[in-house]
């Protein structure tokens, strides 16, 4: 008889579901579908959208696309480039947070790095704000962070200096958070070279010194986010391949596996994709909402994954920790492979 375990519902607070603008790719059905194979009850959705999410109008449109689809419970983030303050205190009740670009990636939405401390004084309460900000923009943000100090989270951590630079932060009192990916944590730029266009995101992969420097100081890793980012086969194999790998399905295995390895003990595994995630982003828990898994062996596969990408960067690996049941506010809604929950069932959070 193999194993079974119960975990609390996973919390993601880094989901790329392309909807509304590029359903294609994934819609909120699918990418919620996902999350809730994957043992996450809870996703932030981030607002690079195809039209960036950075007025009420759009953001209410999104919410209401979500309202009718989703079966996990969802979140959104809200967007900026620095010229749509004004919308800030219209959508500050109905988001989690707020992002900003400091660096290229999907939709090359960046924002003009001089506007940052305006973005920081004009941002509203205690919501965090979210950095994609890589390691030759941390001077920009120390210094933005001491001049006003308010809640930020650095996303994707991915290397030496990276980490270094959130350490050097923390350890100053500066009010800051950090996630880290699987990808960074289990994929190497060999296996960039190995997957060619299917291994290419951004931050880029890095070398192993670097995701060993990381496994070494996990300690100072707030949350494990998947920074789920579907993209089709077709435009992977194409040229220039778009940065962006799908995650959900398979960070918890991968986290499981890597726990048995004694990688992490199984109170950092739920500090890191449960209980931190709630409390920086204010997230209610429920006793009723669970996950159990069956702790065989198994090889990851594409094909039998929820998202509409149909491949992962993961294929073939041996891990432990398939979900078999997830149970959401008392409802059994996801169970042996099998979405059992109605779409627009989840809870939109803000």
């Amino acid at each position: 008889m193999a194993k079974t375990i119960t975990l609390p519902g996973l919390i993601d607070p880094h989901v790329h579901l392309r909807d509304p603008g590029q359903t294609y790719k994934e819609d909120f059905l699918s990418g919620t579908s996902a999350a809730l194979a994957g043992g996450f009850t809870t996703v932030l959705d981030m607002p690079n959208n195809l039209e960036p999410i950075t007025t009420l109008e759009r953001l209410e449109t999104k919410i209401a696309s979500a309202q009718a689809q989703a079966v996990s419970d969802i979140g959104f983030h809200f967007g900026t480039l620095g010229d749509n303050l004004d919308e800030f205190g219209k959508v500050i009740d109905k988001v989690k947070g707020l992002k900003i670009y400091l660096n290229v990636t999907t939709g090359n939405f960046i924002i003009d790095k001089s506007k940052l401390r305006e973005i920081y004084d004009a941002w509203p309460g205690s919501k965090p704000i979210l950095l994609h900000a890589e390691d030759d923009v941390s001077d920009l943000v120390m210094t933005t962070l001491q001049a006003v100090p308010k809640q930020t989270h650095i996303c994707h951590v991915s290397s030496q200096a990276e980490l270094e630079f959130v350490i050097k932060a923390k350890d100053a009192g500066l009010p800051i958070t950090c996630g880290v990916t699987p990808h960074h944590l289990f994929l190497s730029d060999k296996d960039a070279e190995r997957l060619g266009g299917f291994g290419n995101v951004k931050p880029f992969l890095k070398p192993k010194s670097d995701q060993d420097f990381i496994w070494q100081h996990l300690d100072y890793v707030d949350i494990i986010e998947s920074d789920h980012a579907p993209h089709t086969k077709a435009e992977k194999a194409g040229t220039p391949p778009p940065f962006g790998l799908p995650g959900l399905e398979t960070t918890l295995a991968l986290m499981l596996t890597a726990e048995a390895e004694g990688k992490l003990s199984r109170e950092r595994l739920l500090d890191l994709l449960h209980h931190a995630p709630a409390k920086i982003f204010n997230i209610a828990k429920d006793d009723s909402t669970s996950v159990e898994l069956d702790m065989s062996e198994y090889n990851i596969s594409g094909e039998n994954l929820h998202t509409k990408a149909g491949w992962t960067p993961y294929e073939g690996r041996k891990v432990i920790g398939k979900v078999s049941k997830v149970t959401l506010r008392g409802q059994t809604v996801y169970e042996n492979g099998q979405v059992l929950a109605k779409p627009g069932s989840g809870q939109i959070i803000s």
